[in-house]
């Protein structure tokens, strides 16, 4: 229980993060590796997963080292003044991901013959009520239902082989030389990782380096795990699949599986409210700490209030002043950026803060085992 509390948890609430409406969907997964071919698009997946695991690695140690635990403050000691550019960057993505995941909800329930509204509706409740309960609660829900995607990832995995194994041998055999995939598996990973600070609430229970490095270099194989089983089933239908809106629905009516459909519509509805819930949850925690540092507590009743009322602005903006478009065509420019304010500090200044001397939190941590032993043995 140990193990996946330390080493499993924190990436299965990465990942619940990452995957979204473009993940769950496939269209993101053809947006950033189609291009690259079958073998380009896999081996692009492997160094987005190379990448999650080395600076999630490398975030957790440093959130540990420093006891930095929200975005706010992790920024704030990677980047001095410059916090300020990660928050403004981090904010502009929340409402994209918030607007896109509002919008998905509404279309997904229409597919459902239940109108638009109630599904942006029950999104919106199901995330009002996990910002309620706190990180615990929403560490165990986000976790237990990454276990279930996994379970019907892999589901379709098998059944696209068995119905479509000689097709999916054929993409594989007939492809042209893979290129690009280093590019797109770098580009893939350095947005991704815009949302590392938001996590940390994940992994604020880990007392060692060990634990750290540890779940950060098994988050990133979490993360991609999925992803490359689905990728691998998508190219039974390549290359068509990749002109279709939404690639994950196209897959599974070829394969003709009502009660796959279903299940799967409700797991990515799922992700959604996962995916919300994980982002508001991060700027709760963000004001609770700044209410904190001021001496006062954040009231719990307010947690739902703010992530309800940042909902409401970023489904609005989304629908009627096309805030989606406007950063979306700045899409490139947000990925450069996180680049240039997380990953890379994390990789340069976080390391050698990391790495310099023997740290507080290991102090700390020694002292309290120490302490155990001492009472233990009398």
């Amino acid at each position: 229980m140990n193990f996946f509390r330390y080493y499993l948890m924190p990436g299965f609430v990465f990942q619940s993060v990452l995957i979204g409406g473009g993940y769950a969907t496939g269209r993101e997964l053809i947006e950033f590796f189609f291009a690259s071919g079958p073998w380009g698009g896999v081996l692009g997946l492997l160094v987005s997963g190379l990448m999650f695991g080395l600076v999630l690695a490398a975030g957790f140690e440093f959130a540990r080292v420093t006891g930095a635990y929200d975005y706010r403050h992790f920024c704030r000691e990677l980047l001095g003044p410059g916090w300020v550019v990660y928050e403004i960057a981090f904010l502009c993505l929340l409402l994209l991901i918030l607007s896109v995941v509002g919008s998905a909800a509404g279309t997904l329930a229409a597919s459902f013959g239940l109108s638009s509204l109630a599904g942006t509706s029950t999104l919106m409740l199901a995330i009002a009520l996990l910002t309620f309960t706190g990180s615990e609660i929403i560490k165990r829900v986000l976790a237990g239902w990454s276990v279930l995607l996994y379970l019907v990832y892999a589901a379709l995995f098998v059944l696209a082989f068995r119905l479509f194994g000689g097709d999916i041998g054929d993409s594989f055999r007939t492809a042209p030389p893979a290129t690009g995939w280093i590019q797109s598996g770098v580009l893939y990973s350095g947005y991704n990782l815009a949302i590392l600070p938001a996590i940390l609430f994940a992994v604020s229970a880990l007392r060692t380096r060990r634990q750290t490095v540890g779940a950060g270099l098994l988050a990133g194989a979490i993360a991609v795990i999925p992803a490359l089983l689905f990728f691998v089933a998508m190219m039974s239908r390549y290359p068509q699949i990749g002109d279709q809106p939404v690639p994950a629905s196209y897959l599974i009516a070829q394969l003709n599986v009502g009660w796959l459909q279903l299940i799967f519509q409700i797991i990515v509805f799922g992700t959604f409210i996962e995916t919300g819930t994980a982002l508001l949850h991060a700027v709760n925690e963000r004001i609770g700490t700044a209410f904190a540092d001021r001496g006062s507590e954040l009231p719990r009743a307010l947690r739902p209030v703010l992530a309800l009322a940042i909902l409401v602005v970023a489904i609005f903006a989304g629908e009627k002043i096309g805030i989606i478009d406007l950063i979306a065509r700045g899409y490139g420019a947000l990925t450069l950026i996180f680049m240039a304010v997380l990953v890379v500090p994390l990789l340069t200044i976080g390391l050698w803060r990391i790495t310099i001397g023997r740290t507080a939190a290991d102090a700390s941590w020694q002292e309290q085992a120490a302490g155990g032993y001492n009472n233990s043995s009398e």
